[in-house]
Order: C-alpha cells, then sequence, then structure tokens
C-alpha cells in the first residue's frame, strides 16, 4: 500500500515521468536527503516561477534555491556549522527565515524552532536545557540575547550594517562546496508562552509523511490552487508542514512578519491568494475587517486552536463553502480534518480521522470509552514526535466520537469542572453562548465552590450595540444546559484574551 501512495504523490510532485526520477535522483545525489534537496526537485520543476513574497523581497524558486545554497555555505564556512550541532531559529515570519531553515538542512544540523512571544525567563530556561550551539535571529528580538547568558556564535537576519543574512550571501565563489547530508532533526518547542515549553522531535522523511501529505492534498484540494498565504507562524509545527507543503507542490506563498488583519485583507486580494493558513482568531478578524478582500479565497485552513460554530457559519454565509478545519498537536502532527460538508453536517465537529492514525478515547483508567462517551484522545501514527518512548500520545485533549465516525472536541483534560459529581466541560457551554446573537465570544473557566465543589463562570464579550443584563443570558441559557451546566457567574468584559496562536488564554482569566 505504501508504495503506491508514495507513487501517487511522485505523479501529484510531477516526479513520475523519467525526467522527474532523474531530477529526484539528482538531488539525492547532490545534496543527499534533506530539505535543500525537496527545494532542489522544485526549482527544477518551477524555477522562474515566484516561490515567496514577503515584507522585503520577491523570491523565484530559482532565486530561493540559490540564496539557500550560498547562505549553507556562509554558515559553513564563517560560522563552521556543522552536522549533529544544535541551531535556535528566533524568527517571525520572512525570506530570511525560510533560506535559513534550508541551508541548515542541508548542513544536517539540528533545527530548533522557537516561539518568538516567550518570555526572557523562558528563553534562557531553552538555553539552559538545549545549549544551542548557533542562534539564527529577528533584530527586533536583540534583548532575549543581551539579557541572557548566551555566548556562542548567532547571526541576524536582517540588519543594514551588522552581520545579517540579507548582507552576508554576496559570495564570489561559483564553486558551492558543501558536502551532502541527511537531514538533522526538527525540533518544534510546543507552548511556550504561559507555560513552560515541551519538544516535539520530527525527523523528515517521505514515508513517515505520506498519509498526511495525501489527505492534505486530496481533501484540501490544493494542487488546484496557485497562491497560498501562511499567515500563521512558522514556528509552529501547522505553519513550518504548510510551508514544506507548498514547496513540494511549487506554490506561490505569501508571508509576513506579523499577522496584522487589515494588512492580510490588502494581501489577499493584491495577489489573488486562494488558499491561507489561519487559527479561527485570525478569519475571525478578517471577517470583521473587509470580507470583499477575501473573495479570491477557495479554502480556508483553520487548525491550532478551536473553530465555534458561529465563525464557521459566518464564514460560510460570506464566503462560501470554504472552510476546513484541521486537528493535530505539535507530539501527534496532523490527525483529523473537517471539509467544509463535514462542517455542514455538524458545525461543532473536528471531521474524521486521516488514514494511518489510530485513535483511542480513554477514561482516566485508561479504558476506552464507549461512542459518544468523553475522553482523552491518544493517538499513534507513523508521524508523530520521536522523542517519546510511550508509542501512544497522551494528547490531553477531551472528545468523543459519534456513530457515523465525526470526532468532537470538548476542550483540555484541565479544563474539566467536576461540580456535584458531574463532570462539565466548558467548552460546551462557550460553544452554546457563542449562538446567542448578542454574544460576539465567550469563555468559560471553573471556580471554586463550598457546596458544589466547582462552578462555572463565563466571561462575556458583547457585540457592538448589545443591550441585554446578566440576568437575561442566566435565563436565555436554562433552557439549553443542564442545570449543573449553568454558570454560577457571568462577567461582561471588554476583550477575551488569546495566545499569540489564537488559543483561548484561560490562565489569564483566572
Amino acid at each position: 500500500m505504501g508504495i503506491f501512495k508514495l507513487i501517487y504523490v511522485l505523479y501529484i510532485v510531477k516526479l513520475l515521468s523519467p525526467l522527474g526520477l532523474y531530477r529526484l535522483i539528482a538531488a539525492i545525489y547532490k545534496y543527499g536527503i534533506n530539505l535543500m534537496a525537496l527545494l532542489y526537485v522544485t526549482e527544477s520543476t518551477y524555477a522562474d516561477e515566484i516561490a515567496l513574497v514577503d515584507d522585503h523581497e520577491t523570491l523565484s524558486y530559482k532565486q530561493l534555491l540559490s540564496l539557500s545554497e550560498r547562505l549553507a555555505v556562509v554558515l559553513q564556512e564563517n560560522y563552521r556549522l556543522n552536522t549533529g550541532q544544535k541551531v535556535g531559529f528566533l524568527c517571525n515570519n520572512h525570506a530570511s527565515l525560510a533560506k535559513a531553515i534550508f541551508a541548515v538542512s542541508q548542513l544536517g544540523a539540528d533545527i530548533y524552532l522557537l516561539n518568538t512571544e516567550m518570555s526572557e525567563s523562558q528563553f534562557n530556561s531553552l538555553l539552559e536545557r538545549y545549549d544551542f550551539d548557533f542562534l539564527i535571529y529577528d533584530f527586533e528580538l536583540s534583548s532575549f540575547l543581551e539579557q541572557s547568558p548566551y555566548n556562542h556564535d548567532k547571526l541576524l537576519t536582517y540588519h543594514d550594517n551588522l552581520p545579517a543574512i540579507d548582507n552576508l550571501l554576496d559570495i564570489s565563489s561559483n564553486e558551492l562546496n558543501f558536502k551532502r547530508s541527511s537531514s538533522g532533526k526538527i525540533m518544534i518547542l510546543t507552548g511556550g508562552t504561559t507555560g513552560n515549553p515541551k519538544s516535539a522531535v520530527h525527523k523528515p522523511s517521505l514515508f513517515n509523511f505520506l498519509d498526511p501529505l495525501l489527505a492534505l492534498i486530496t481533501r484540501l484540494k490544493l494542487v488546484n490552487y496557485n497562491t497560498a498565504y501562511i499567515a500563521t507562524p512558522i514556528y509552529h509545527g501547522y505553519g513550518m508542514a504548510l510551508l514544506f507543503l507548498f514547496v513540494s507542490l511549487g506554490k506561490k506563498m505569501v508571508i509576513t512578519r506579523g499577522f496584522d488583519a487589515k494588512k492580510a485583507c490588502c494581501l489577499i486580494r493584491e495577489h489573488n491568494v486562494k488558499v491561507v493558513t489561519v487559527v479561527p482568531l485570525m478569519i475571525h478578524k478578517m471577517l470583521k475587517n473587509n470580507a470583499e478582500d477575501l473573495r479570491s479565497l477557495a479554502c480556508v485552513v483553520s487548525g491550532a486552536a478551536e473553530l465555534n460554530p458561529k465563525l464557521a457559519a459566518e464564514t460560510f454565509s460570506k464566503l462560501g463553502d470554504v472552510l476546513y478545519n484541521l486537528y493535530g498537536t505539535s507530539e501527534a502532527g496532523l490527525n483529523i480534518i473537517a471539509t467544509p460538508q463535514d462542517l455542514k453536517h455538524s458545525p461543532n465537529t473536528i471531521g474524521k480521522k486521516i488514514n494511518g492514525v489510530r485513535l483511542k478515547i480513554l477514561d482516566d483508567n485508561k479504558n476506552e470509552v464507549e461512542i459518544g462517551k468523553v475522553g482523552q484522545f491518544c493517538i499513534k501514527n507513523r508521524w508523530s514526535m520521536r522523542n517519546s518512548s510511550n508509542v501512544w500520545i497522551e494528547t490531553g485533549d477531551l472528545g468523543y466520537q459519534d456513530n457515523n465516525g465525526y470526532y468532537f472536541l470538548c476542550g483540555r483534560v484541565d479544563d474539566m469542572v467536576v461540580s456535584a459529581g458531574e463532570n462539565v466541560y466548558p467548552v460546551e457551554i462557550e460553544q452554546v453562548l457563542m449562538k446567542h446573537p448578542q454574544v460576539e465570544d465567550a469563555a468559560v473557566i471553573g471556580i471554586g465552590d463550598e457546596i458544589f465543589g466547582q462552578r462555572l463562570k463565563a466571561f462575556i464579550l458583547l457585540e457592538r450595540d448589545a443591550n441585554f443584563s446578566k440576568e437575561e443570558l442566566i435565563e436565555w441559557l436554562r433552557s439549553r444546559v443542564a442545570r449543573f451546566q449553568v454558570p454560577k457567574e457571568i462577567t461582561f468584559v471588554d476583550n477575551i484574551p488569546y495566545t499569540p496562536l489564537g488559543k483561548l488564554d484561560k490562565k489569564q482569566l483566572k
């Protein structure tokens, strides 16, 4: 079965012909098995096509390959970077980050993608834990290094005067001498904004990633679209995976240093973007800003945070059947996809498993629960992280499966509230509250209660010009949820806190 999947992937990326197979063999012979070889294969087919557009430059695939090769030489000759060393990336989305990822992969070093939103103390903790040999970073994040004990080599991504990737690639040598190598590990440091980051180790392998690759290509119909806007951070597994996928398909990719809804809408209109990768908060802000600018979109790929049904309905209403919902984790990778048809069938669903995924839903005693019962998602697949001794990955996410094979999320394990012996899942109450026409956003947490042990507290962001009381909202809610699900307290707020990756920041609320 695996060989047929490989043949199909080779066909999709135009490598099944004699010329295509020759290019693949030539890439491996020249570079080894790494990400630079992937870029070379794509460049041989799409050389003059636009590969990347960012805030600084527009690069063809030919230019991206040439600059990445030259950067590999600079890193090897000037900084003696080599196989097995650890390279930290403290970068937002831009072309220099992409060049550096390909170059470091060519040299066989390990890639550590760091969350640019972390605190300085968290950064120092990572330095102590991983002892990076080299750091590539943005100038605006210099304070991290200045306030840290880091004393190894480092390189800026952009600068007018200091050594930086954008001004070190003018080497005159026509001969780019570097040895073939196998790609190092890619380390995704999960979380990192509200707690201590955990590392998820992935080893690039076409065979391991065939199933998620095929699922994205076929279910999202990505072959049909030419231009993609990666609005999510590349340092997150979601953004990084789609960067590599779009490269393999020879797509034009638009990226920017940070997300701004107005700018994002303008970019989508300007570049006639067909595919955009977002977290739900991003699409919410773009629809509020200017839905007309989003008319070119044929595929809105939402992931990394829960998609509420109200936002799904609004997206369908304003843009048509373009919304897809992805479920995965940094540790386990992509596992479940909901198509527009799935979301029309059930707006709360995260979809159905992709091929190659084994998923158990377990109770507190590690026993599998019945269909319709809530438990923790535990996942096993070939493309999950490789730094865990336990083959089954406990995701920390609660959910259930229905009789039609659809999966549903009920929040995190540590979000669950036990009220008078009843298990209460705040996300379910949030989804109901969001259905109220005058509620723009809602967050629900558990609070202590002397009688029941725990009760719920709801934070409500009202729509503009909304006019009703907390008592009226409680009364509206009583007919829609069980008695033990009714919040003890409701607080109207001016904003709901989210992490930079678009997840509800319940630690701030608590």
